[in-house]
């Protein structure tokens, strides 16, 4: 959410950010909210004022009581009853409006960054650089789910029956590496210096829009019936929540954490639920990494956390190349997006594994969370996030990469300790 100030001072800024993320149905927000805006200050005035005149008007029905003037002091009373029925007024036309004013706020897009490049889609995002060289080996490389059945590693078919499309059990020597990798990506972000912590799956309402958009919100959480709790999709929900409402010392930051947790996701819209796969699916496990810093920080941060990723990936033998988001593939509260993409030998290409993500102080805006300077004045921090890994998906990129012509799959010598030692499986 943007500072309504800079919203006031600057509307042609605002206009034309909206423009580059190709939101055309938006600008008429901007004018509407400002207009608002200056309704809701000038309730707030006209409320400051009643009461100023109700204190004075109080006074005086004092100072006429006590010289006997009843008369008088009782139709000052009744200009004071009237004046209250006035005040009550004003404050609700004041709650509404500042509701109204917040709703538009809402869905106003963050200022991109200036590196940002213009794209409508994520088909015009463009392509940073690649670590590691991918390679094509002389043997046919299977669909993952082919290579898992072959391992017994994966039962579908079971999951249709308890759960549906987008469920999947995982089995023996899979499930053992898809455990393998959250423990040493947990261990691996730990060594660079973050926390390691287990949040809440569940959330409230007003988290989840602190956190994310209203169409982000519509197309991925899970609603818990009769109750304000959500499942997380990711745990940086749950992560940068923790946060909310407080008021850091200077001194506390940068706030670094890497929290691993299972993440829920209904995947409403184009893409949808795999029929047979596990790329794009309702339930996996993730190691995820956040920030919370200084605004002046932030910029040094988004470079450390993507480059975190990518030594990941890098130390499992997969080559993987950084995308840089267009403004049309940037969600509405992101200043800066980086994917981090994993090599397919079997496709000849590469997908998504990660994202990393500065914010700027849209979330924290949101959810209040402030840092108290040195000198003793407030501001807001900025937030970031990126995926370390995230399981199964990333059991495509670490099969098809690891497969030997034999059909064993090769485990890399980082791995190795968290799977009892073994050198392939098969």
């Amino acid at each position: 959410m943007l500072d309504m100030n800079f919203v006031r001072n600057n509307p042609e800024i605002v206009k034309e950010n909206i423009k580059k993320k190709f939101q055309d149905q938006k600008l008429v927000l901007v004018d509407e909210v400002i207009e608002l805006d200056k309704q809701y200050r000038a309730a707030i005035q006209k409320a400051d004022g009643l009461r100023n005149q109700r204190k004075t008007i109080s006074k005086q029905i004092g100072g006429l009581m006590a010289k006997g003037q009843k008369e008088e002091a009782e139709a000052l009373k009744a200009k004071v009853n009237a004046m209250a029925d006035e005040l009550a007024a004003t404050e609700k036309l004041e709650e509404e409006l500042q509701a109204e004013v917040r709703k538009r706020m809402l869905v106003i897009p963050n200022i991109i960054d200036d590196s940002v490049p213009v794209g409508k889609d994520d088909s015009e995002n463009v392509e940073v650089e690649r670590f590691g060289e991918p390679v094509v080996p002389d043997f046919e490389v299977p669909y993952h789910v082919d290579i898992m059945e072959r391992l017994s590693g994966i039962d579908l078919d079971s999951a249709r029956k308890t759960s549906g499309n987008g469920f999947y059990y995982l089995m023996g020597d899979i499930a053992r590496l898809h455990s393998a990798i959250l423990s040493y990506a947990r261990d691996f972000m730990i060594d660079r210096g973050f926390t390691y912590c287990i949040p809440p799956y569940m959330i409230h309402g007003n988290v989840v829009t602190g956190v994310m958009s209203f169409a982000e919100m519509e197309n991925m959480m899970y609603k818990i019936e009769g109750e304000d709790l959500y499942l997380i999709g990711t745990s940086e929900h749950s992560m940068i929540g923790k946060f909310i409402d407080t008021i850091l010392e200077e001194k506390q930051l940068p706030q670094t954490l890497t929290s691993y947790s299972p993440c829920f996701r209904k995947e409403v819209g184009a893409h949808g639920i795999e029929e047979r796969g596990v790329y794009r699916i309702h339930q996996f496990e993730k190691q995820e990494m956040i920030v919370v810093c200084k605004p002046e920080e932030s910029p040094e941060w988004f470079n450390k956390l993507w480059q975190n990723t990518v030594d990941f990936f890098r130390t499992l033998d997969i080559p993987v190349r950084t995308l840089e988001c267009c403004s049309g593939d940037l969600a509405d509260l992101k200043v800066k997006s980086v994917d981090v993409e994993a090599w397919s030998p079997r496709q000849q290409k590469y997908f998504e594994v990660g994202s990393c993500s500065n914010l700027g102080d849209a979330q924290a805006r949101r959810l209040q969370i402030r840092v108290k300077g040195e000198d003793g004045k407030k501001y807001f921090a900025h937030t970031l996030n990126n995926t370390v890994v995230a399981p199964p998906r990333m059991l495509i990129a670490f099969l098809e990469n690891n497969l030997q012509a034999d059909g064993t799959v090769r485990i890399p010598e980082a791995l190795r300790m968290y799977m009892g030692g073994k050198a392939t499986i098969g």
